[in-house]
């Protein structure tokens, strides 16, 4: 079967099934062996600081979309089968642009379009995927696999301490994560009070935040790995109140790699809920470990 893959989360999910797809996205970086891969799309963001990365998102969404697809390529891989998503536009190609690019398109793929919102339904995305690619007993034993994990953890974390916990996906403006991660937050045993598990993000003003005062700050930007968010954190330490803020006064605030754990629906959220857990409950589970994709900013 020839499948293409718009976004890093359905290519995640078919590199970890055994299904190498025939062509993915511009922003496919997982497994390395994607590398190679053709590119079926491009991205009309390129915007460096997060204010005007927002402002050319906000531009492109009004004036049709933020990705242009390449119809030729996609008429050259000859696919079979397109995993695509339903969700957002904005981090990646969704099924409305790629109707609209099917349909100019000599072959006549099937098109399954991926839909999470919260923690289960990430799991439901890989047995969906198994379902469309023939791999339904690979993954049905890695979800199996997965939920064993995420049990684990559930079992051992203190059941009378929830630190409070804010998860940026966004800086400016500040962007508290929405969908799964209050999901993933909870199963680590923190308390999520910026959002609602299933419910998309949304922007907030940063005296949301300091009210909130969260005892453990994760600043995660959506498309950022771990340096590029180290790069941008000016964006929230440079803000009023920012000392003032527990999480900051206690030495509590992380940075963690965002397209890697928790911007995408892929078998790599549980590694979120570990990496959580040992923020949250490190007397518990351990200090969280800088070498895999989390880093904690301490106080100049």
């Amino acid at each position: 079967m020839r499948v293409v893959s718009t976004s890093p989360s359905s290519t995640e999910i078919l590199y970890a099934l055994g299904v190498q797809p025939v062509a993915v996205s511009h922003a496919c970086d997982y497994p390395p062996a994607v590398e190679n891969r053709p590119v079926i799309d491009v991205s009309k963001v390129d915007a460096k600081a997060s204010a005007d990365r927002h402002e050319q998102v906000q531009a492109a969404t009004a004036d049709g979309h933020v990705y242009r697809m390449d119809a030729d390529t996609l008429d050259t891989v000859e696919p079979d089968l397109i995993v695509t998503q339903g969700v957002c536009g904005v981090c990646a190609v969704d099924e409305v642009l790629v109707d609209e690019t099917v349909a100019e398109l000599d072959a006549d793929p099937d098109v399954v379009a991926l839909q999470a919102h919260t923690l289960d339904d990430v799991l439901a995305c890989i047995r969906d995927v198994g379902e469309e690619t023939d791999t339904d007993d690979r993954a049905r034993a890695l979800v199996e696999d997965l939920r064993r994990r995420i049990e684990a953890v559930e079992r051992q974390r203190p059941a009378d301490d929830r630190p409070r916990t804010a998860v940026l996906e966004w800086l400016d403006p500040p962007r508290p994560a929405g969908s799964w991660v209050p999901d993933v937050v909870t199963a680590a045993g923190g308390e999520y009070g910026l959002g609602e598990a299933g419910e998309r993000s949304q922007a907030v003003e940063w005296e949301a935040v300091r009210e909130y005062d969260p005892e453990r700050l994760v600043v995660a930007p959506c498309g950022f790995d771990l340096e590029r968010t180290r790069r941008r954190l000016h964006e929230l330490t440079d803000r009023p109140g920012w000392d003032e803020i527990t999480a900051v006064q206690t030495g509590q605030v992380y940075a963690l790699d965002g397209s890697a754990y928790l911007t995408r629906w892929t078998p790599r959220i549980v590694d979120a809920v570990e990496h959580l857990a040992r923020i949250c409950h490190p007397e518990t589970f351990g200090s969280p470990v800088e070498t895999m994709g989390v880093a904690r900013l301490r106080r100049e």
